[in-house]
Order: C-alpha cells, then structure tokens, then sequence
C-alpha cells in the first residue's frame, strides 16, 4: 500500500503544472551555471598545468554544480511539499483517507516517498551534466559518489521537514513559507555556531547545521557521522508527521 501511494503522489506530481515548471527552471538555472564552470576551467587549463596537484574537473565543476543544486532544492522543496498534507486538510479529505484500510504510518511514508521519487528525478537529471564529461576524460568517480549521497540526503531531510510542516496547516503557502524559513535557519546555523563564545553551544550549533554536513560530501569524504545525521534528521520528522496525524484522526 505504500507503493501505490507513493506511485500516486508521483503521478499527481507529474501532473502538475508546479512540479513541471519547477524541474524545467531548476534544470535550466544548473545547466547554465554547468556551462559557466565548464567554460572557466577551460580558460584555467594553462594555469593548471603549471600545478604538480592541480585540481581536476570534479572539484572545480562538479562539486560546486552539486552545492549550487543543495541551495536552489532548499528553496524549490517547500513548493512541492507544502500540498501533502495540507492540501488534504483543507479539502476535507482526510477522513477519506482515514476511513481507508492504511495506517497513518503507511500514509505519511507513501507521500514522503512519492515526492522524494521526484526529487531523485530530478537530482538524476544533473547528474547527466557531469556524466557528460566522462566523453571527454576521467573523473573522481568516489568524490562523485559522494557528492550524489550527499545530496541525495539532503533532499531526503528537505522533504522529511517539508512534510512536518505541511502536516501542521490547511493553507500551502503557510506550509511553503514555515518550511523555508525552518530550512534556512538550519543551514545558517553553522554561522552563529562560529560567532557563539562558548565551544559547546558552538559545537552544538554546528552539529544542528544542515549545511555542515553535507560539506563533508562536498570534499568527497563519506563520514558516516554525517550520514546518520541525515537519517536521523529524516526519521525524526517522519515520526512527527505520523503523530501528528494520529491526532487528527483522534479528533475525527
């Protein structure tokens, strides 16, 4: 039951003007930032080759490709997550989905899915732009798998709180809105943790950033401390979303 919700939150998406007009701006802003890298590395081959460890394509294109991507999908995810649930609610909808033989657990998961499903889509799809350099030469296939883990995470975590907030509201937009402001704060966090005079409430701070874990894949180095940051970054709004839930069918 939970594939066949996640298939249809995928399919409603694609049926979406937003989803659509979304991935085309989003692809089109990469692609442009893509070439604008591609071209500057060209223009930097004479330097490079003065350097005994000059830094190849992958660091110098690929990895900010990959950081410019994190930062539009923090702005793009709250769009396509605000009408998961909110939309439901205000529709007068979820009892519907109360009524049916699934649990909140199966419902939450099968909408958290469905959207992720999209967002791997649509990371796959610029990862064809640094795949296209293979044509040309080598890359750092492990930096690259790195970059794509990371990024892959970060989404995941991006909808994960995209769907809390949605869980809270009947309108979108306030869904939308609650969701960038919470996903900005967590990737500026780092910042304040570096201006706080105290080490331990800068240490903490900057464990709570967003941003500070994805650097790690950012250098092409799989930390597995980052890695269970994300999924329990992941789980914990997962949960919340279910609870919340759960108490509306209470009330119903």
């Amino acid at each position: 039951m939970i594939t066949t919700l996640a298939q249809r939150e995928l399919r409603s998406l694609f049926l979406s003007p937003l989803a659509w007009s979304v991935l085309a701006v989003v692809q089109f802003i990469l692609a442009y930032l893509f070439l604008s890298s591609l071209n500057d590395y060209i223009l930097l081959q004479p330097q490079l080759k003065m350097l005994d460890n000059a830094p190849g394509a992958t660091a110098l294109i690929i990895a900010p490709l990959y950081g410019s991507t994190a930062f539009i999908l923090m702005m793009v995810v709250p769009l396509l997550t605000m009408r998961l649930i909110s939309e439901e609610r205000r529709n007068q909808s979820l009892s519907l989905l109360f009524s049916a033989p699934l649990s909140m657990t199966e419902i939450i998961l099968g909408k958290f899915l469905g959207v992720v499903g999209f967002l791997v889509i649509m990371v796959l799809l610029v990862s064809l732009m640094p795949l296209s350099l293979l044509l040309a030469g080598q890359l750092d296939n492990g930096h690259l798998a790195a970059l794509l883990l990371g990024t892959l995470l970060l989404v995941g975590a991006f909808a994960a709180l995209g769907l809390f907030m949605s869980s809270l509201t009947e309108q979108p937009t306030v869904a939308a809105i609650s969701t960038f402001g919470a996903l900005l704060l967590l990737w500026i966090v780092d910042w304040a943790g570096n201006k706080v005079g105290s080490e331990t409430t800068g240490s903490l701070l900057s464990y709570l950033s967003i941003l500070r874990h994805f650097e790690s894949f950012s250098r092409g180095v799989f930390n597995s401390s980052d890695i269970v940051y994300y999924l329990l970054f992941i789980s914990l709004f997962i949960v919340l979303s279910i609870r919340r839930l759960d108490a509306d069918r209470l009330q119903n």
